[in-house]
């Protein structure tokens, strides 16, 4: 179930709320909870042993908090049980088809093939983060242990940002888990949030996210240049609005529930360098390897080449964070040296002379998602060889004109892309007090959205393949 379909807000949705919102605040909790369990029960419906292995992780991060702190002549012992529950969790799920294959195609004479293929769980790249930052932040003593089995599950399983973060630590919601004030005025901003998130995603993400569908179906080899940077550009259109409209979504449901979610977009594509762009996408991410990985082996402490080294651990443990492949180690390394070169050579040039550092982006924050988006090596060697045909590549494909043909299909949707990738539509929407407006735009923005996800013009979110 996801959060744009007819399911989530037309069953799910009226049925949760009703009873979340009818009980006493003393209740709300275990409702939260069995609401949660069953939105995530729903999408394991096919894969059960998900679900237990979800349990078990509350279970065993809530254990393991506990025993930390009062056990705490062994605490270290219990912390790193705790993580190497999680990494070895993560690490078969996510990585053991991948390794294997790759040791298997080491012996091609050996006549072994593997036919084993195991099914990411929903969320748990997110979810494994979420408990690691709780065992870890009890063991620092920067927060005291959950007593309460109740109140550490619904803050592990909340629906809203479960399967896709934002990734939320205890602390932030730490004040919220025992009781919540919930007015009339926080579920209408709430609601409110929501519906501009779907909007984002179903009417703009979805649409011009077609274009690098059909430049896939046609073939890199067989596109113009210009239609190359036409189709990365809507990736890069897509994978933004898409994950940034279901942040908000997930931030509009979290007030609609009493909890204030941290924000995890601040308008990236306003960048100036590729280390300010990462500042401001997936923040909460980012905030997680700073806190959990890169101050922990020293941060920039400890002389220019040990930040080096500690800047190349957290970037590459990001690409291997988002996915298994060889791709996503290259993306995380492309990254770590562009932010290197930034840190230490000519991030300074960019951030004086504004345009200079928009136009540096306007290249690399395509041509890197590029990498992101196409796992196959020799297809991003093709990809990239038609972005940039300085090397006896023909910019042109068999239909020279082919670019045209989309730009006149697509055009709409990069316009208004462009538009919302700014602070201007969103200052606006602020601006405007009167409710009669806001509510007829929310009613026009749902009424599109179900229209379209009733026509099965809908797709799944991209984070939640990670």
């Amino acid at each position: 179930m996801v959060f744009s379909s007819i399911e989530f807000i037309y069953v799910f949705m009226p049925i949760f709320f009703g009873v979340y919102y009818a009980v006493p605040n003393k209740a709300k909790n275990a409702i939260l909870l069995m609401g949660s369990l069953c939105f995530y029960a729903v999408g394991t419906f096919s894969a059960p042993e998900h679900f237990i292995i979800f349990i078990l992780s509350m279970v065993i991060d809530y254990l393991v908090g506990g025993s930390i702190e009062k056990f705490s002549n062994h605490k270290k012992v219990f912390l790193w049980l705790g993580i190497l529950y999680h990494v070895v969790c993560l690490g078969f799920f996510k990585y053991f088809t991948f390794v294997g294959n790759e040791i298997v195609s080491l012996f091609p004479n050996a006549n072994v093939k593997l036919h084993l293929h195991i099914l990411l769980p929903i969320g748990i790249s997110f979810y494994t983060f979420q408990g690691i930052s709780y065992i870890v932040d009890v063991y620092k003593g920067t927060i005291r242990a959950e007593k309460s089995l109740l109140r550490f599950c619904v803050y592990l399983s909340m629906f809203e940002q479960l399967i896709a973060g934002p990734i939320v630590t205890y602390s932030q919601i730490q004040e919220e888990l025992p009781s919540r004030k919930i007015n009339k005025s926080i579920v209408s901003e709430g609601f409110g949030d929501f519906i501009f998130g779907m909007g984002l995603k179903v009417l703009l993400a979805n649409p011009i996210g077609k274009l690098w569908t059909d430049v896939n179906t046609i073939g890199f080899e067989s596109i113009s240049t210009p239609l190359a940077w036409m189709g990365i550009a809507a990736f890069s259109f897509q994978i933004f609005f898409d994950f940034f409209g279901y942040s908000l979504m997930a931030i509009g449901l979290g007030k609609m529930l009493g909890f204030h979610l941290p924000i995890n977009f601040d308008f990236p594509y306003l960048s100036r360098s590729m280390t300010e762009f990462w500042r401001r996408w997936h923040i909460t991410l980012g905030s997680w390897f700073r806190e959990y990985v890169y101050i922990p082996l020293g941060g920039n402490r400890k002389g220019t080449l040990l930040t080096i080294r500690n800047l190349l651990i957290v970037w590459l443990l990001t690409g291997i964070w988002h996915g298994a492949g060889y791709g996503f180690i290259l993306w995380g390394g492309i990254l770590f040296l562009l932010i290197v070169m930034e840190k230490y050579v000519y991030g300074e040039v960019l951030n004086r002379i504004p345009i200079l550092g928009h136009l540096y982006m306007l290249v690399l924050i395509p041509v890197t998602w590029a990498v992101f988006a196409i796992d196959d090596m020799g297809q991003l060697g093709v990809f990239l060889s038609r972005l940039f045909p300085f090397f006896g590549q023909n910019p042109w494909s068999v239909f020279r004109y082919d670019y045209l043909k989309y730009w006149k299909l697509y055009y709409p949707f990069f316009l208004i892309g462009s538009i919302f990738l700014t602070r201007f539509p969103y200052k606006t929407l602020q601006k405007i007090n009167c409710k009669p407006i806001l509510s007829g735009f929310r009613i026009a923005i749902l009424g599109t959205c179900t229209y379209f996800m009733y026509r099965g013009l809908n797709d799944p979110f991209l984070y939640f393949r990670f």
